[in-house]
């Protein structure tokens, strides 16, 4: 079985549908991690998208503050602006939706997802101090992760040495593959759909090749000024809006 995997996709359609076509026939299911909507200008599509193609989607944290489970109040003020902007425009039956997806971590033919990390969905895995004792402490080989907005991961060799996973070709299409070695553990996080950190704007996803035994990373580059376009018409935080073309 192959897995897209797609994280963070934060209202971003033009992103989500670039990730889309570029991926179309490498896969057999969908899975999404969490952060469907936040900041971006497309929170309705982006649902009705990737709910119409997703096998399994768990929450994030924009999610539950963007449907009202959590409050935004430790968000960042242009986050909370963008919060109440999306709360403003979801339809009801997207609102809805959102207030069903369930909390991570959630099994998947052998394997995990979670939004943040196994023991809580808000929590970054950004480098070893936070990555080295969650893969020491799992029972299962792989774990899929999103959040941080940073495409790659962590893992633990068969000979028990810690590495980190990077990510940072210029190539577009598939960029790495990643080998899954028996014995080893890992955390992979395929990277952001709508919203990269890692310095890079391009959109990002994975391929998880369950027989192959392998992950693929892709990076595409998407209608940037689109997106860009949509947001200004919007009136979200004009920060919001340049940060998208530096990849931060």
């Amino acid at each position: 079985m192959r897995y897209l995997i797609l994280s963070d996709v934060h209202a971003n359609l033009e992103a989500f549908e670039t990730c889309k076509a570029l991926a179309q026939g490498k896969y057999d299911e969908v899975l999404c991690l969490g952060d469907l909507v936040g900041y971006g200008p497309d929170p309705n599509a982006v649902i009705e998208g990737v709910r119409g193609m997703a096998r399994m989607i768990i929450r994030g944290n924009h999610d539950k503050a963007c449907c009202g489970i959590t409050d935004a109040e430790d968000f960042n003020d242009l986050a909370r602006q963008a919060t109440l902007w999306t709360r403003s425009e979801l339809t009801p039956e997207n609102l809805a939706f959102l207030r069903t997806l369930p909390e991570g971590p959630v099994m998947v033919d052998g394997f995990q997802m979670v939004h943040g990390s196994p023991g809580d969905e808000d929590e970054y895995i950004f480098g070893p101090g936070q990555a080295l004792p969650t893969l020491r402490g799992l029972v299962i080989q792989t774990v899929l992760f999103g959040h941080t907005h940073f495409q790659g991961g962590f893992m633990i060799t068969p000979a028990g040495r810690f590495q980190s996973i990077r990510c940072s070709s210029r190539e577009e299409g598939l960029i790495a593959v990643l080998p899954l070695e028996d014995g080893a553990r890992y955390l992979i996080n395929p990277g952001s759909v709508g919203q990269p950190r890692d310095s890079d704007w391009r959109a990002a996803f994975a391929i998880l090749d369950d027989q192959g035994r392998q992950v693929e990373y892709y990076r595409t580059p998407y209608e940037l000024a689109a997106t860009q376009a949509k947001m200004y018409h919007a009136g979200l935080p004009e920060p919001l809006i340049r940060r998208l073309e530096l990849g931060r």
